[in-house]
């Protein structure tokens, strides 16, 4: 009998308790984590300029927030605020100095946005990852799970020193930091954790795969798909679990996983529970707990939320913020509108527009689900597509002709007759591009009035490419955007659509890149 595993499960059931506030958060949940960081930021730089001691002696602190405290975006924020913190100045947005800095994705093409990562918030992370791992005990697992490995499919821990100061993959600063506890069951090691070019990474993780026996791995689907598929034909496996028998969780985050399903379940035989998490660099915003079809915001976790509705009315055609007193708090939400989050953090972010959408989807429970971004939509003649229209559209079509489309991008164009979509679709088996097209504006039409309306008028064209899948990681591998934490953005625009065009006109498709691109 697995002693070791007995214990921890044991453990694993007791600290589970834990987990019960999670159907006890309340909008007074929301109140309290406010006037925590309030309170705690009271004597900074920020803290005085907006007079945060004489808010906590408001009546409604909440509205005085609200009308005292200005919507914030990464640029101004830096301008005013961080670009001090990146200079070591202590007590600026929060309390005493930062010393590390997560380096953010962007978009492909883009340059990183260095976001203050304080202790306080690292530890709440941690807080929110280890609590979704203790809900494992609601699952019917023998005791010796609790002995195998977890294998986290990360950014480099390799963080780069300026100064005093560290900066570099958030990923890799919370794996580097891994509790003592856990460490034997944490996989990689470090010195494979600590590879900064992925190529090499994944190729020693394939080499060392036999010699783990891996019960949980946790990562972005579509890296964690190359991984699998990459050890499975190194090794020469008909499955993976002739070499982890006992695999049984995967927990993904950073994207829709609905793309990914069907070749997720070919690969773990319908075999593994699948978990979502919703992690970025400003924060741990919800997860998905074993007992749950959804993401659930955490409301008591050193974050104070509010929301701006997705509309035209807030936003412009450009996905920037034309409305600045339209956030709203936890108490006036509504099921199934799109609203972009606003962010309060123990890290020194104050209403500040990360640029992800949600929407609720159940508000006694506060299930959400990520729709999409606030720039990464197509609006040309007022269809109003957004991502999750466009991935729940290509999802639909995928179970309809047994095929996987894990990756797809689409942009605006103009013509004389009118304004059309381009999409590119990442898929390795044979299809009809005419069938897909018919399918596809099908769907988003039946998903989308706006669309289904525009159709009939501006919206002229729609064309599509299927493409090999391999084009998108080669993009960004070109773009130095080639990792774990980073993602294809699903909207092209500008210059990242031109560079985009003129490489698959380069490497696949004859035509003229320089087609007039919004």
């Amino acid at each position: 009998m697995a002693i070791l595993g007995s214990v921890l499960k044991s453990t694993t059931k007791y600290a589970s308790r834990l987990n019960k506030d999670l159907n006890t958060q309340n909008v007074k949940s929301q109140e309290k984590q406010l006037k925590k960081l309030l309170v705690k930021a009271k004597g900074t730089e920020f803290g005085k300029k907006y007079g945060f001691s004489e808010m906590l002696r408001s009546e409604n602190i909440t509205k005085t927030f609200r009308e005292k405290v200005p919507i914030f975006d990464y640029d101004l924020m830096y301008s005013m605020y961080w670009h001090k913190t990146l200079s070591g100045v202590e007590n600026v947005s929060w309390p005493g100095k930062i010393s590390r800095f997560a380096l953010t994705s962007g978009t492909t093409g883009s340059s990183s946005k260095r976001i203050p990562v304080s202790e306080p918030m690292i530890q709440s992370i941690k807080r929110s990852a280890m609590r979704q791992l203790l809900g494992l005990c609601y699952l019917d697992i023998k005791a010796e799970f609790y002995e195998k490995d977890i294998l986290f499919l990360g950014g480099s821990t390799t963080l780069t020193q300026i100064n005093d100061q560290f900066e570099g993959d958030l990923s890799g600063i919370l794996t580097n930091d891994v509790p003592y506890w856990l460490s034997p069951f944490s996989k990689p090691d470090k010195k494979i954790r600590a590879i900064s070019d992925w190529g090499e990474k994944i190729e020693k993780i394939v080499q060392s795969a036999p010699d783990w026996d891996i019960g949980v791995i946790a990562g972005v689907p579509s890296w964690v798909q190359i991984m699998i598929e990459r050890i499975m034909e190194h090794h020469k496996l008909d499955s993976i679990f002739e070499i982890w028998p006992d695999l049984k969780i995967y927990v993904h985050g950073g994207v829709s996983f609905d793309p990914y399903v069907l070749r997720f379940n070919e690969l773990f035989d319908n075999r593994v529970v699948y978990l979502d998490t919703y992690l970025c660099s400003e924060g741990f915003f919800a997860y998905q707990p074993t007992t749950s079809d959804s993401l659930h915001l955490l409301l008591n976790h050193g974050i104070y939320y509010e929301f701006i509705p997705f509309n035209a009315e807030n936003f412009d055609e450009n996905g920037e913020l034309r409305n600045f007193n339209s956030g709203i708090g936890l108490s006036e939400v509504r099921e199934n509108v799109d609203y972009a989050l606003l962010i309060t953090t123990n890290s020194g972010a104050w209403r500040y527009l990360i640029g992800d959408t949600i929407r609720f989807k159940c508000l006694n429970t506060y299930k959400i689900k990520v729709t999409g971004r606030t720039k990464h939509f197509l609006s040309l003649v007022g269809e109003h597509l957004s991502v999750d229209n466009m991935t729940e559209a290509l999802t639909r079509i995928a179970y309809k002709l047994g095929i996987e489309i894990p990756e797809f991008a689409v942009l605006g164009e103009t013509y004389r007759s009118g304004f059309g979509h381009r999409w590119f679709l990442g898929c390795d088996q044979k299809v009809s591009e005419e069938k897909i097209r018919i399918l596809l504006d099908e769907q988003l039409k039946y998903l989308n009035d706006d669309y289904r309306i525009e159709r009939a008028f501006g919206l002229t064209d729609v064309h599509i490419h299927i493409i090999p899948t391999r084009l998108f990681y080669d993009f960004m591998k070109i773009k130095d955007k080639y990792g774990a934490q980073h993602k294809f953005p699903r909207v092209l625009k500008g210059k990242l659509a031109e560079d985009w065009m003129e490489f698959i006109s380069i490497v696949h498709l004859p035509f003229n890149p320089r087609l007039l691109i919004h």
